[in-house]
């Protein structure tokens, strides 16, 4: 009888345990994007070009998520999103992980972008 629980019980054991190993990464993801976000955000606001700061923030996240920087006059936007795969057995459909970042454009920075590299999106 014993065995029977068992043999009954492990399977969905293990399903639940990679599901929250699952969550774990997520959340994980979740913070390093929130991290790299907002040091891309400040680079781009001290006047860092777009391509540099997308590169930073590109090398800080994991393989594959979209990062996007977007500048005008008085704030700098850092949006970066990524994929997170569900474990096969739990046929669940993969997470968007998401993360924006918004910064200030300081005054020096901006001068500096009149008509230079970097500027507008």
């Amino acid at each position: 009888m014993a065995t029977a629980e068992i043999a009954v019980a492990l399977p969905a054991l293990v399903l639940i345990t990679a599901i929250v190993l699952w969550g774990m990464t997520a959340v994980s993801i979740q913070l390093t994007c929130n991290d790299a976000a907002r040091t891309g955000a400040r680079a781009a606001a001290r006047g860092e070009s777009l391509a540099a700061v997308r590169e930073l923030v590109a090398k800080a996240v994991p393989e594959g998520a979209r990062v996007k920087v977007t500048r005008d006059a008085a704030v700098v936007h850092v949006h970066v999103s990524v994929q997170v795969e569900a474990p096969a057995a739990a046929r669940l459909p993969a997470l968007t992980v998401q993360a924006h970042a918004a910064a200030a454009t300081e005054p020096s920075a901006t001068t500096r972008c009149e008509g230079g590299e970097g500027c507008g999106s």
